[in-house]
């Protein structure tokens, strides 16, 4: 698809070189004589980048800068100065303009100046997203007395460092407590780190953890930071804790208490900032009792427990989840929301969710895969219930 490109400058030849310029390179331009044409323009419009002189007649560079900066923040804005211009040019990357390329323009950093700015434009926009997409995908939804409390106890929880250990069946949303927690903690501008535990051989879950130096064994032509290394100065939340190695839990548990690791393969002890958050399906004191964890290490994680309920003990969340997973499906698929009716709704309520949240999500979304603009009861059986 062809970038839009608004050029803004008062001198008709300018305005021409330009246009025929970025014409021949593929862009779609649209012109405007002064500042208020320009201002115009960019509210009616959206424009990939917009060049603009800064000397103009009724409003000036400086002011349509600030009008682009107020309405299209994403949209990068390239001054045009003339070479007795440059204090207000530099003035105008200092309010945000991308950059400033002098009168006449030169081809080459003209369209160099173009590619990175819209270059940068495009990661603005995909940060952006993926940043609402990862806050969306915090979200915790319910309003059952059995969810009010886990809520409760994380604000209360989350400001301060304390270790928390959540519990709860695979699918209930445990990674969303953990992810809840660091986002309303004192640590929130720092990394998230995880670390699925079962899906890590037990002999490389230390180099995974702690890092390894070079040659320390066959493979680590390299060294590299652990996992505890990455997340200084934020949160290392450790899924499936059940299923951690012995030498592993022993390594964990002097982290813990001492605060320092040591790489595979090392002798320096390290000094590392980390909040730990751990999570499991398992019962952990059972695994104690069959010798499989570390009482220590369980005293030593399980500063503040959380149990998430399965979704069967929270049946009067299933339809605001439903609403929510309609929602969200349907702009991922880019395509009108999709309504369910009261005896559907009910006939979910009714089911035995064993694969809990997650299989719940994956239902709405064959729901809307499959059925027309309004899922029924009849859906339900067809494609839940057979």
């Amino acid at each position: 698809m062809a970038q839009n490109i608004l050029v803004v400058d008062d001198e008709r030849a300018i305005r021409k070189a330009l246009t025929e310029i970025l014409s021949f390179e593929g862009f779609v331009v649209d012109e405007a004589v002064d500042g208020e044409e320009a201002i115009k323009k960019i509210k009616e419009n959206n424009y990939d980048c917009i060049l603009c002189d800064i000397k103009m007649p009724k409003k000036d560079g400086l002011e349509v800068l600030a009008v682009a900066r107020a309405e299209k923040p994403d949209t990068p804005f390239i001054v045009i100065s003339g070479h007795g211009n440059i204090e207000p040019a530099v003035e105008a990357v200092k309010k945000g303009a991308f950059d400033y390329i002098s009168k006449p323009p030169d081809l080459n950093r003209l369209l160099i100046t173009l590619r990175n700015a819209m270059d940068k434009k495009s990661l603005v926009v995909e940060t952006k997203q993926l940043r609402k997409r990862i806050a969306k995908g915090a979200e915790m939804i319910g309003e059952s007395e059995e969810m009010m409390r886990i809520q409760e106890t994380i604000e209360k929880v989350a400001p301060t460092d304390a270790r928390v250990l959540i519990t709860g069946e695979n699918g209930v949303g445990k990674e969303l407590v953990a992810r809840k927690i660091h986002e309303l903690s004192n640590r929130a501008n720092g990394p998230l780190i995880e670390v699925n535990c079962a899906a890590i051989p037990s002999e490389l879950i230390e180099s995974e953890l702690f890092g390894h130096e070079k040659g320390s064994f066959t493979s680590a032509i390299k060294q590299r930071l652990g996992k505890f290394e990455q997340a200084s100065g934020g949160t290392l939340f450790l899924d499936e804790i059940g299923d951690m190695s012995h030498d592993a839990q022993a390594k964990m548990l002097r982290a813990l208490q001492e605060g320092k690791i040591t790489r595979v393969g090392g002798e320096k002890e390290i000094k590392v900032d980390v909040r730990v958050i751990a999570a499991t399906n398992k019962n952990l004191l059972e695994e104690v009792e069959a010798k499989k964890f570390r009482l220590d290490l369980y005293h030593r994680l399980s500063v503040i427990l959380i149990h998430v309920p399965s979704l069967n003990n929270r049946r009067s969340d299933i339809p605001l989840l439903i609403q929510y997973f309609l929602k969200e499906l349907s702009e991922e698929y880019k395509q009108p929301e999709k309504k369910m009716e009261p005896d559907a709704i009910a006939a979910l309520q009714d089911y035995n969710w064993t694969g809990n949240i997650r299989e719940l999500r994956n239902v709405v979304e064959r729901l809307i895969i499959l059925s027309d603009k309004v899922i029924t009861r009849r859906d339900i059986e067809l494609y839940i219930l057979k």
